[in-house]
């Protein structure tokens, strides 16, 4: 076993009472805080979680340089020196491997955002994207191309282990979405990209909402459905699962029900921050009109717990900033009457959050995302809760 970070073994002894935040009326009680990594050199953020079928626990996330100590006057999420990295657990997030171990360093550019989905057959899939640096004044940006201070956008990417995460297979190539026009910095068609978590159906088949910008240079963003009938490797364009003329989409994650209904957790952006949800009731062949949940929170990850009640959890990034999370039912039907709890209300600014979960034996259940107090180091931290 790789040496496990002092960090994450000080903060889980530190933490053993409940919390005074904890919430009767959720169902749920915070047991502790964890710091899962933290590099003081480093700009960690955007995790992902999964729990293999041995027990061990991988968190993997987004690594680059924190760029402030070398003169950058604030934070960005672009990077040249952006990786996909992961870490280990082997005792429930007790302790975790001290050394990230690189997913895939895409030879374009930056990747952001590393998405993983534990398949039933014991493979792993992790989705990300990439921006690649360029020079402004001498990038001659192709029709459809998009831009974001010193970055042109390349699209997402697939990659998949069939070891345990040791080894990655790929980049697969997702399908750009159809009708759209969007170029990478090469002039070629954009492939799908998305933040947030795919699912795999009781059918096998892999589900992942994609964002898409609009087509003719039209602003704002929405979302639709890819499938991967052989675990990852090609995607097929499926449907639209929401858009709107003056509501935009994106960071949306999937969830499927005991009935077999696939249920959109969507981030929103000219909304007022809230969530909305969408549902298809006919394996992602259509989805029916999107829904206002009522309140504020994104991204979002859902999490099937014992008894099949679903544990949504997400960031808020108002003040007091933190991150936080509702019990639905098994059928995700009572979205806007769920009670909030919250599991962190004592964030820097509204840079953090990204919050991704998994249930641990015993019905607890731990959260991963990445955090900061007073604008300090961005690192991967975490809550159980039972």
């Amino acid at each position: 076993m790789a040496a496990m970070s002092r960090i994450g073994r000080r903060a889980f002894a530190f933490s053993l009472a409940a919390s005074p935040l904890a919430a009767r009326t959720s169902g749920l009680t915070k047991l502790r805080d964890l710091v899962v990594y933290s590099g003081e050199r480093f700009y960690s953020a955007f995790p992902s979680i999964v729990r293999r079928p041995d027990g061990e626990i991988l968190v993997a996330f987004r690594r680059a340089p924190d760029r402030r100590l070398l003169g950058r006057p604030g934070v960005q999420h672009t990077d040249p020196n952006s990786y996909c990295v992961l870490v280990r657990s082997h005792d429930n997030g007790q302790t975790w491997s001290r050394e990230p171990e690189l997913i895939y360093a895409h030879p374009l550019g930056g990747s952001q955002d590393p998405g993983l989905l534990q398949l039933r057959d014991g493979s792993i899939l992790c989705t990300s994207y990439v921006w690649t640096w360029i020079d402004p004044q001498t990038f001659a940006k192709p029709a459809g191309a998009q831009l974001l201070n010193q970055y042109v956008f390349q699209g997402g990417y697939v990659v998949r282990s069939d070891n345990g995460a040791r080894t990655w297979k790929g980049p697969f190539t997702p399908p750009p979405v159809p009708d759209r026009g969007l170029r990478d910095g090469y002039g070629q068609p954009l492939p799908s990209y998305n933040r947030g978590a795919p699912c795999q159906g009781r059918d096998g088949r892999v589900y992942w909402a994609v964002a898409s910008g609009r087509a003719a240079g039209e602003p704002g963003t929405d979302v639709h459905l890819l499938i991967s009938e052989d675990r990852g490797e090609t995607w097929r364009y499926s449907c639209v699962i929401a858009s709107d003329p003056k509501v935009s989409f994106n960071e949306t994650s999937l969830y499927e029900t005991p009935r077999g209904d696939l249920v959109a957790f969507l981030r929103t952006a000219s909304f007022d921050d809230h969530t909305v949800v969408a549902r298809s009731r006919d394996q992602g062949r259509s989805f029916e009109p999107w829904v206002d949940a009522g309140w504020q929170g994104r991204p979002h990850h859902a999490v099937r717990l014992e008894g099949g009640r679903v544990f949504l959890v997400y960031g808020y990034r108002h003040q007091p900033f933190g991150v936080r999370a509702r019990i639905l039912d098994a059928e995700c039907a009572n979205m806007a009457s769920a009670p909030e709890f919250v599991l962190r209300d004592d964030g820097g600014s509204g840079d953090l959050g990204y919050p991704w979960a998994v249930a641990l034996p015993g019905r607890r259940i731990l959260a991963v995302y990445y955090f900061q107090r007073e604008n300090g180091t961005r690192h991967i931290a975490g809550g159980c809760t039972t």
